[in-house]
C-alpha cells in the first residue's frame, strides 16, 4: 500500500480537496471525490487505470458505497457458483457461511496492492466489484465484452447509512461528524465516490448505451421483488436458473443464504480487512429509514436536487 501511495503523492498534491467523511480530507480526480491513503481510496483508483487488465468474461458490481454492496457481492456470489457451493440445503461449508462477502467478491481498487493481482483464476467468470464512476473506469473494461451490474439506492438512505458508517470508521484524530454536517457534505455532492446524482447517473446512462452489458437495478426494487430480480440477474449473467432449480426452491435457497439476517449472524466477529469489523456492514438494511433522520426540510431539499438531476431519465425508488 505504501508504495501504491508513494507513487501517487505528487498528483495527489495538485488536487482539490474537501472536508472528508472518514479521513481528513477529500480529494477531486476526474470529476469525483476520493478518499486518500485507504484500501480504496484515490492512488487505487490510478493505479487500476494504469495497470489492471480485464476479460470478457468478468463480472462487475458496481455501486456507490452504502447501496446495497454487500448484499449484491453475496447474491452474484453464490448464483454464479451454485454447483460448487450447494445453497439448498445449506452447506455449512459454503463461503458466505464463514466469510463475509467482501472477501468471496474483492473490490479492484484492493487487488492493485497484490503483487499477482489475480483472482479465482481456475474459474470463470471472475467476480470483481468496483465503487469507480463509470467515467473512471479502467479502459480494458469499458473495452471488453464483460458484464456489470450497477445498483443504486435512494439517496436519502445512502446518506443515512453513509453517515453511521462513516463515523464507526472515521479517522481518531477527527472528531466525529453530525448529521446536519453530513447532509450539507452530501448536498454538495462531497461524499467518497460522490457526487451521488453524478455516480448514478452515469451508469445509468452507460446501461442505455450498452443494455446487453449492463445491467441497472435498484436496492428497492430488489428488496420489493427479490425472486424475480434473482432470476433476472442470473440470466443477465449467463448462469439462468432452469426449471428444475426453481422448482427445487435453488432460487429461494440463494436467497434465504443472502438475507441480511443471516449475513448479520454470520458476520458478528472478526475483521473483513485490519480495523474494520465484519459487523459494520450490517446496521438495519432497511428501505425508508430516512425517515427517522431527515427533517422535512432537508428531505425536500434532497428531493429537488434528484429532481433536477434525474430529470427526464426513468430512475425511481
Amino acid at each position: 500500500m505504501a508504495l501504491i501511495f508513494d507513487r501517487y503523492k505528487d498528483r495527489l498534491a495538485t488536487l482539490p480537496k474537501e472536508r472528508g467523511w472518514m479521513t481528513e480530507n477529500l480529494y477531486m480526480y476526474q470529476g469525483y471525490w476520493h478518499q486518500s491513503m485507504r484500501r480504496i481510496s484515490v492512488e487505487n483508483v490510478m493505479a487500476v487505470q494504469d495497470t489492471f487488465k480485464a476479460r470478457p468474461t468478468d463480472i462487475y458490481l458496481a455501486t456507490l458505497p452504502k447501496s446495497g454492496t454487500t448484499w449484491l457481492k453475496a447474491l452474484v456470489f453464490a448464483m454464479v457458483n451454485r454447483n460448487r457451493y450447494k445453497c439448498k440445503p445449506l452447506s455449512t461449508d459454503h463461503p458466505l457461511l464463514v466469510s463475509n462477502p467482501h472477501n468471496c467478491v474483492p473490490f479492484i481498487e484492493t487487488k492493485v496492492f497484490i503483487n499477482m493481482p489475480t483472482y479465482a483464476d481456475a474459474h470463470s467468470p471472475r467476480i470483481f466489484a468496483t465503487h469507480i464512476p463509470y467515467t473512471s473506469l479502467p479502459q480494458s473494461i469499458l473495452d471488453s465484452s464483460c458484464r456489470i451490474v450497477y445498483l443504486c439506492r435512494n439517496p436519502k438512505d445512502v446518506l443515512v447509512s453513509m453517515f453511521h458508517f462513516a463515523n464507526k470508521l472515521r479517522e481518531k484524530s477527527c472528531s466525529p461528524l453530525t448529521f446536519e454536517e453530513t447532509f450539507e457534505l452530501f448536498s454538495k455532492g462531497v461524499m467518497p465516490m460522490g457526487p451521488y446524482w453524478d455516480h448514478v447517473k452515469g451508469y445509468h446512462e452507460f446501461s442505455l448505451e450498452c443494455s446487453e452489458n449492463v445491467l441497472f437495478l435498484t436496492y428497492e426494487d430488489m428488496k420489493r421483488d427479490a425472486t424475480n430480480n434473482v432470476k433476472r440477474l442470473a440470466k443477465f449473467l449467463g448462469c439462468p436458473f432452469t426449471k428444475e432449480e426453481e422448482v427445487n426452491g435453488v432460487v429461494q435457497g440463494i436467497i434465504e443464504l443472502c438475507s441480511f439476517e443471516n449475513l448479520r449472524e454470520v458476520n458478528k466477529q472478526g475483521n473483513v480487512f485490519e480495523g474494520i469489523p465484519n459487523n459494520v456492514f450490517f446496521r438495519e438494511g432497511n428501505v425508508g429509514d430516512w425517515t427517522n433522520h431527515l427533517t422535512d426540510e432537508m428531505s425536500q431539499i434532497l428531493d429537488q436536487i434528484t429532481q433536477e438531476k434525474f430529470q427526464g431519465l426513468d430512475i425511481s425508488f
